[in-house]
């Protein structure tokens, strides 16, 4: 009965509050064989009634895409699929089975909370994570602390954590969420700042590097987007900033810094999914953390977490040309990679984002590194694509413990190699 109570109640809350629904949408797995397939797909991509939502985009034939096809137009797009000789099998069958189970662990878990400790393994509200962040600072005061280095577009505060034993040090700056939807990487980050104030003092490792470096982590970098996917949403990806002269809200906030803006992966169309915005640090987010990078003055490595596909890329994405650091920085992640395998056995692909996946333009990665952060990466976190965005709860706790291996490997790297 209480089941039953919990589903009626998180249903009547989605009309409530017009979340959008995604029932008998499928997530199709298209393996294009050649580039005229590929072409093809873009071309579908551009056909804006259809509306698709590309989870993962068509690179290079032999070379699997996933791309959410709305209930509606799923016979259409699988006859053209069909006609053009196209190979796709069905990933997911209904997106909103999973976003239903989803809803369901989070109200369980609500309520769990309330008689008990926050539990990690779990996902959560944006002023859930919000208070789970000033707890620890409280539980930690002579190591962590809050920085406030702006609002949102919509004034919510971009609240960063800084693990620090005191003094003027070199810095690791750590970020995750810039895309909404990415919600394993929010929740990543969050467990992998308890383990750090957990672990000074007892790990020497984490303590040495500690002693060495402060850290900064930003647990949610688009809080906006966030909150949309959480109430409206939950494919949401973007900012909500305004678009002038456009119905279309948001930019890609990862298409936005100043690092090949404009290029290729980048779209100039306000209502795409990876929409660059009008202007490099046009969203306040992204200029935010420019800001706050460039009068930091120290920072030694730039850290940022996506998911999904399970892949540890260093720049560059918006030139194919290898970065002057190219040696060293592919044996950092090759290291990394491993230890993330070591744990539960789980895959990294290692690489520059352009060779990985795609040319992309605007990314923060490259910016930083071009502004002089020798040491910048970007996970892409669980899965390959089973679950895609929707990764399981049950697996955020796996997640967050091998990236956290791979994460101490690159901090052991710039701690034992400054510059």
């Amino acid at each position: 009965m209480t089941m039953r109570l919990i589903l009626f109640f998180g249903a009547l809350l989605g009309h409530i509050y017009c979340r959008e629904t995604f029932v008998g949408d499928q997530v199709l797995e298209i393996v294009p064989s050649n580039e005229e397939q590929i072409k093809n797909l873009l071309e579908l991509e551009a056909e804006e009634h259809l509306q698709l939502d590309f989870w993962k985009y068509p690179t290079t034939p032999g070379k699997t895409a996933h791309v959410r096809v709305p209930f509606v137009n799923l016979q259409a797009v699988k006859v053209f699929m069909e006609s053009q000789g196209i190979s796709y099998s069905t990933m997911i069958a209904d997106v909103q089975v999973l976003l239903d189970k989803e809803r369901e662990e989070m109200l369980f878990n609500q309520r769990r909370e309330r008689n008990g400790n926050f539990n990690f393994g779990a996902y959560h509200t944006l002023e859930e994570i919000s208070q789970e962040i000033d707890n620890l600072v409280a539980e930690h005061p002579g190591l962590v602390s809050k920085v406030n280095i702006g609002s949102s577009f919509e004034k919510r505060p971009m609240n960063v954590l800084k693990f620090s034993t005191g003094g003027d040090k070199p810095a690791i700056w750590l970020d995750a969420g810039i895309h909404a939807r990415e919600w394993v990487t929010q929740a990543t980050a969050l467990w992998t700042a308890n383990k750090i104030a957990s672990d000074y003092g007892n790990d020497p490792s984490i303590t040495s590097i500690l002693d060495t470096l402060d850290i900064f982590l930003l647990p949610v970098t688009n809080p906006d987007g966030y909150v949309f996917s959480h109430t409206q949403n939950r494919m949401w990806r973007k900012t909500r900033s305004n678009v002038s002269g456009s119905s279309c809200v948001g930019v890609d906030a990862n298409r936005n810094w100043d690092a090949g803006f404009g290029g290729p992966g980048a779209s100039d169309d306000p209502c795409s999914d990876s929409y660059r915005g009008c202007s490099a640090n046009s969203e306040v987010e992204v200029k935010s953390i420019v800001d706050f990078i460039k009068s930091h003055g120290k920072v030694k490595a730039f850290i940022t977490l996506h998911s999904y596909s399970q892949l540890l890329m260093f720049p560059y994405g918006y030139t194919c040309t290898n970065s002057a650091n190219f040696d060293e920085l592919n044996e950092v992640a090759q290291k990394a990679a491993q230890s993330v395998k070591s744990l539960h056995g789980t895959e990294y692909e290692v690489g520059p984002i352009c060779s990985v996946i795609y040319q992309a333009s605007g990314g923060s990665i490259d910016w930083s590194y071009d502004y002089g952060v020798k040491y910048s990466f970007a996970f892409e976190l669980r899965d390959t694509g089973q679950h895609g965005f929707l990764l399981p709860a049950s697996q955020i706790l796996p997640t967050a413990e091998e990236t956290w291996l791979g994460l101490k490997t690159i901090l052991e790297h710039v701690r034992d190699h400054p510059y």
